[in-house]
């Protein structure tokens, strides 16, 4: 299921974000500030380049680049 970015509150979005670029291996040495970093994804989410996929079964939210997400979740999100 994906969740429209602003449906979040700004501190819950900003946590998920920093979440995500802090997350091990997702730096691949970059040293590039921290936010810089959640700053990049968030003009992503803002662009529509990437999503907040929440998975009810697990209760986990993911950030996933739009062309990586089925046709149909996206097709559900603009419905």
């Amino acid at each position: 299921m994906l969740i429209p970015a602003s449906l979040l509150e700004a501190d819950t979005l900003t946590c998920l974000i920093e979440d995500f670029v802090t997350r091990e291996g997702t730096d691949n040495g970059d040293e590039t500030p921290l936010q810089t970093r959640v700053q990049r994804v968030r003009h992503a989410l803002d662009k529509g380049a990437a999503v907040i996929v929440f998975d009810p079964e697990s209760q986990q939210c993911q950030l996933a680049l739009k062309r990586d997400v089925p046709k149909e979740w996206l097709q559900a999100l603009s419905d």
